[in-house]
């Protein structure tokens, strides 16, 4: 998957990622095998295994195009970290979430970073802790999806609505505005983050996509990256 976000990354073109499990379910959980091979390597071999995990996670977080997790079925433990690090999570009425690391005797450590952000911290605290199974109307409720489609019929539905929203606006917008929502959350509103949010917006106007955005809408027109 890593290696499937970093080609995407840098591939000219792309403008949207869906992330979908096959067979109607988006994960459900660590596969046995390695569960069992884990038991039985050193700290150190175990931290190699977590960071492959934690790169993985980052390389999505990282992504400069919108990233979609596109739920069904379970989404356990690292699966439910996989929708929580997409900019948008869609899940079927029936999908399952669950951080599920404290009934082994573990910590959902790699995917908290991107949890914590999507739900907040006290919503994790209490999710970690009782690894509870909860539903996709309650996911919705605390930040950890974006919306809930009726069925997989459904889901598509929201998958091609979001490509055709997506393909309207600026590719190098989009990258911009993720850039933006890193770079001022969480900051004091000072005149430090008011250059900063007049620097960004000033370069996009003068910019040639920004540019071409603002020709096409006074001609009536749709801009060169809708067509």
């Amino acid at each position: 998957m890593e290696e499937a976000f970093r080609t995407l990354a840098g591939a000219e073109g792309v403008r949207v990622v869906f992330v979908r499990g096959a067979g109607g379910t988006f994960s459900a959980g660590a596969d046995l095998e390695w569960m069992r091979a884990a038991a039985d390597r050193s700290e150190a071999d175990n931290r190699a295994d977590a960071m492959d995990l934690a790169v993985m996670l980052k390389q999505l977080w990282d992504m400069p195009m919108l990233t979609v997790a596109l739920v069904e079925g379970g989404a356990f433990g690292g699966g439910a970290g996989v929708a929580a690090a997409c900019d948008l999570a869609i899940a079927t009425a029936d999908a399952r979430f669950s951080f599920s690391e404290t009934r082994l005797g573990l910590v959902p450590a790699t995917i908290s970073p991107y949890v914590v952000q999507a739900i907040g911290p006290r919503n994790a605290r209490g999710l970690f802790a009782t690894a509870r199974v909860f539903d996709a109307a309650f996911a919705e409720r605390i930040g950890l999806v974006s919306e809930v489609a009726a069925d997989a019929a459904a889901l598509d539905a929201a998958r091609d609505r979001i490509a055709r929203e997506i393909l309207a606006c600026g590719p190098a917008a989009v990258a911009g505005s993720k850039r933006l929502v890193a770079e001022v959350y969480g900051r004091e509103i000072d005149r430090g983050l008011l250059d900063l949010t007049a620097h960004r917006i000033a370069a996009a106007r003068v910019g040639e996509e920004g540019q071409e955005g603002v020709r096409a809408f006074l001609e009536r027109r749709k801009p060169r990256w809708a067509e």
